[in-house]
Parts: C-alpha cells; sequence; structure tokens
C-alpha cells in the first residue's frame, strides 16, 4: 500500500482543519477563561498538544500499514485522531476556569486540567481491557447512533450556522466542496476538493476585505517564533495528589473519561462498518497513551479517536493524511507558527469540511445497520438533539445576561426545560442504551432488551444518566446512590416487562 495517495491531501485538510481548530480554541479560551498568556500556550500547552497528536496519528498510520499488510488491500484508511473536543470544552469551562476565577491564579488552574488529564488518560489505558467484550455484545445500531447524533448537532449544525452567517465566505466553499464528494468529481490537474475549497475561501475574504464588503478580522496576538519543545510537566500535577482541589472535579473528569472510552469504542465500530476493522485493545490502548503523553508534558486536553472515518474513507485517504497531519501539527506548535495560520486563513472558508463529515456519519448509521433497525437508530438520536437543545438555550440566556437557574421556573409548558436537562445528562451513554433496547425488541430478543433496560436502571440509579443539579452556574452532573430514582425505578420496571415477554416466548415456543 503506498503511504501517499491523492485522496490523503483532502483527508489531510479535513484532519487539520479539525485539529487547527482545537489550537484556535485552546489559544483563544485558554487565554480569556483561565488567565494563559500566549508564552504559556505556546511555550507550554501545545507542545504537549503537539506531542500527543504526532504520536497518535503515527501509531494509526502504522496501524492502517499492518492491515493492507494483512489483508492484502489497498484502500485501508487510517483512523483520525487528534484532542477531544467534548473533554476539551469541559475541561476549559468546568474545570481550569473556575479555579482560575476562585484563585486567580492561571498556573494553579492550568496544573489542575493536568491532573484532570491524568486521570482520564488512567480510565482510557484500564477501559482498553474491557472494551472488546461491550463493542461485541452491542447492537451496531447502539453504537452508531449516538455518533450520528453527535454528528448531527454539535458538527453539521453549529457549524452550519456560521457558515449561513458568513455566505460570501462559507456558502460557495461549501457548496463546491459538496458537489465535488458527493458527485464523485474529479478536478482540473488531480487537485482535491478540499484544499481548492479552502482556497476558493481565502481569496473570496481577501477581495470582500479588500473591498470593504468584509470587515477585517480580529488578529490573535504574535508569539516569538523558534523551536518550543516539549517540557516534562509530570512534577506540577504529582503535587495535587494529595490535595483535595485535584479530586474535586471527579464529576467533570469520570463522565468525560467514560464518554471518551464509549465515543472511541464507537467510532472503532464506525470503521468497522466503512470496512476496515481495527483491533479494539491496541486502538484503544494508543488513544490512552496519547493523552497520558498530553498530561506529562503540558497538555491539559485528553486525545481521541474521533468520529468521521467512513468520510475520510470516501474522500479516498489512506495512511498518508495522517503522517502528513502529525507533520504540519509539528510545525505549527512546535514553532509558534500556529497563529500566521489562523491569522491568514478565515475559518468560514474550511467549516464546509466538517459539515459534510457530519452528513457522511448521520447517514452511515442508517446505511451500515440492518434496515429494521432504522427505529433504532432514529431513538438514539434524540439524547444528542436534548443536549445540544440545552445548549443552545444556555447560551442564548448568557448573551441575554441572564441564567438558566434564573428562567427555569419560567418555562412552563412551551419547553419543559427540566425533562430536556435530564435527557441531555450522560446523553451519549443514553442514546445507545435506548438505541440497544429498540434494536433487540425489533429482533424480538427481549430477554437482551431487559439486559440493557436494566443497565439504563443502574446507571440512572448512580447518576451517569438523566440525574443534575441546577446551581446559578449552571447545569452540574449529579452522582451518587439513588441519583435520580424515578428514571431508575421506571427502567426497572421497564426490565421486569421485557423479560415478561421473553418468559412467554418461551412457553410459547415450548409449547
Amino acid at each position: 500500500m503506498k503511504v501517499f495517495t491523492a485522496g490523503d491531501l483532502d483527508g489531510f485538510f479535513g484532519l487539520f482543519v479539525d485539529n487547527l481548530l482545537q489550537i484556535l480554541l485552546i489559544a483563544v479560551l485558554g487565554t480569556s477563561l483561565c488567565g494563559f498568556s500566549p508564552e504559556m500556550v505556546a511555550q507550554r500547552i501545545l507542545p504537549g498538544v503537539a506531542l500527543s497528536v504526532v504520536f497518535g496519528n503515527l501509531f494509526y498510520a502504522w496501524q492502517a500499514r499492518q492491515l493492507a499488510a494483512r489483508t492484502g488491500r489497498t484502500d485501508v484508511t487510517a483512523l483520525p485522531y487528534g484532542i477531544n473536543t467534548v473533554s476539551l470544552m469541559a475541561f476549559i469551562f468546568l474545570i481550569m476556569a473556575p479555579v482560575y476565577r476562585e484563585t486567580g491564579d492561571s498556573n494553579l488552574a492550568w496544573r489542575v486540567g493536568l491532573f484532570a488529564c491524568f486521570l482520564n488518560a488512567v480510565m482510557e489505558l484500564l477501559g482498553a481491557f474491557g472494551a472488546d467484550w461491550l463493542r461485541r455484545h452491542t447492537p451496531r445500531a447502539a453504537l452508531l447512533s449516538a455518533l450520528a447524533g453527535i454528528a448531527l448537532t454539535f458538527i453539521s449544525m453549529g457549524f452550519a450556522f456560521q457558515i449561513f452567517a458568513s455566505p460570501l465566505v462559507a456558502l460557495l466553499p461549501m457548496m463546491l466542496l459538496m458537489t465535488v464528494y458527493a458527485g464523485r468529481i474529479t478536478l482540473p490537474l488531480g487537485l482535491p476538493g478540499g484544499l481548492v475549497a479552502v482556497l476558493l475561501g481565502v481569496v473570496l475574504a481577501l477581495i470582500g476585505r479588500s473591498s470593504g464588503w468584509l470587515a477585517e478580522p480580529v488578529a490573535h496576538q504574535p508569539v516569538a517564533l523558534g523551536l518550543h519543545g516539549p517540557q516534562w510537566s509530570v512534577d506540577e500535577m504529582v503535587e495535587l495528589i494529595d490535595s483535595p482541589l485535584g479530586w474535586q472535579y471527579l464529576a467533570v473528569i469520570l463522565p468525560m473519561g467514560f464518554l471518551n472510552i464509549i465515543g472511541s469504542l464507537q467510532n472503532l465500530e464506525s470503521a468497522e462498518a466503512a470496512g476496515d476493522r481495527y483491533e479494539t485493545r491496541a486502538s484503544l490502548l494508543a488513544n490512552g497513551v496519547g493523552s497520558l503523553l498530553a498530561a506529562s508534558f503540558g497538555s491539559a486536553f485528553p486525545t481521541t479517536i474521533y468520529i468521521g472515518h467512513p468520510a475520510w474513507k470516501q474522500m479516498g485517504a489512506g495512511l498518508g493524511y495522517s503522517v502528513l497531519n502529525a507533520l504540519v501539527m509539528a510545525l505549527l506548535c512546535f514553532t509558534g507558527l500556529y497563529v500566521a495560520v489562523v491569522n491568514w486563513v478565515p475559518m468560514e472558508a474550511t467549516l464546509g469540511i466538517l459539515v459534510w463529515i457530519g452528513l457522511i456519519i448521520t447517514a452511515q448509521a442508517f446505511r451500515e445497520t440492518p434496515p429494521h433497525h432504522a427505529l433504532a437508530v432514529s431513538i438514539g438520536l434524540i439524547p444528542s438533539l436534548a443536549a445540544w437543545g440545552l445548549l443552545l438555550i444556555e447560551s442564548t440566556l448568557r448573551a441575554a445576561g441572564s441564567s438558566l437557574f434564573a428562567s427555569a421556573s419560567q418555562f412552563g409548558s412551551d419547553i419543559h426545560i427540566h425533562g430536556l436537562i435530564a435527557l441531555s445528562q450522560g446523553f451519549v451513554f443514553t442514546a445507545s442504551l435506548l438505541a440497544a433496547i429498540l434494536a433487540h425488541v425489533l429482533d424480538r430478543r427481549f430477554d437482551r432488551a431487559a439486559g440493557w433496560a436494566m443497565a439504563a436502571s443502574l446507571l440512572a440509579f448512580l447518576g451517569v444518566i438523566h440525574a443534575y443539579h441546577l446551581s446559578e452556574v449552571g447545569v452540574h452532573n449529579h452522582f451518587g446512590w439513588n441519583a435520580a430514582p424515578d428514571f431508575a425505578l421506571v427502567y426497572a420496571l421497564t426490565a421486569g416487562i421485557l423479560w415478561a415477554f421473553h418468559v412467554r416466548e418461551r412457553l410459547r415456543v415450548s409449547a
């Protein structure tokens, strides 16, 4: 199998844009919410980010080469990999920003973030030894529907709004991109569609700004160019092992760790559905090592196997796109050049790639599951819609100078806000549970459906799903014994009903 193909350029732009967005989030939110200086971001944090991303990209490229050699295929696509966006946002907003607000110490906030990333890495490493069993015993609809829900909402919709807010720069590149990919069109000189779309957006932005149609963007503060290598940071967080400050954020760290494990598992299932079956344990261990490297060398942000393998495969990407991404990420983060790229390329011009990836994942959930499981996929979309709806409501209230805590009682029956919050809590788990229950019911395997219902009851009892606490700061997870008793009881009763149907089926067969 060739290391580089024409499709790798398209794949590279898709993966690189995603990683560039993570860098932008770290640089902007880290400085504004956590007090990180530009020098701290450039010299301590981003080198650790690059090290973790480079390791994972090179490992998954090697893994793809091994799969190609073993099967004799030439169409193997490496697993996409990078910073976990969900964990990044959670660790900034719910861990490091609160520490900085309370103490005014940006260095302490960063150290607590490193500790959280380290605990997340430990969870990922331990989860690698039990995830393969779960993968074998979980209906494909349960794994893919949760991914589809995230892809449709948090990936496609948010970026679609941004695209239609800047049609001159963003909409035409997106339409060109979708036409090339969906129509399988070969551009002149074999140019990759992603590259052409981004360059078109750059040209449109330059024309718009020079003519006065578009306002000049706010430039990101420059940093000194130079070689910024990863720095050993374990000593920075070891002291927190004996401090309650490091452990008081377990309510954030635990669900993020579980979400990362389940998400990686779902993405492996997505890759298999697209034709590339990778060993579960090795793939998850590499992901855990990537997060461990991040925490050990200054990055507070766990890594993950990305959503979207089918989209990269459809682009014709192999393993070269992963190698290219590793090289470019190393160049940008080890030298400080990322600021120049972020200032030069309008992000709106790149978002069509991410919308396309979200659409491919959503379509795959229906295409790659048995046709009669379409209902199970559909129900698995609902929890993600709830979580996304809650995000929109909270963002709107903050923009209006209010909060969900102050406004919850005013929603009334127009929006059942407490039901929306309950459904959004642990939404990835809820999506998989509901889809698994319905998939087994559709197959008339009521005993297995009952088992999944009891699992839902247990998770509700422990507060992993549906339980929450609403305060002036926002919605918080609520873990503990009997955390969501109503839901735990209902799921247990559902399991009893399903088991009764199972017994009746057995009696009917034996009669």
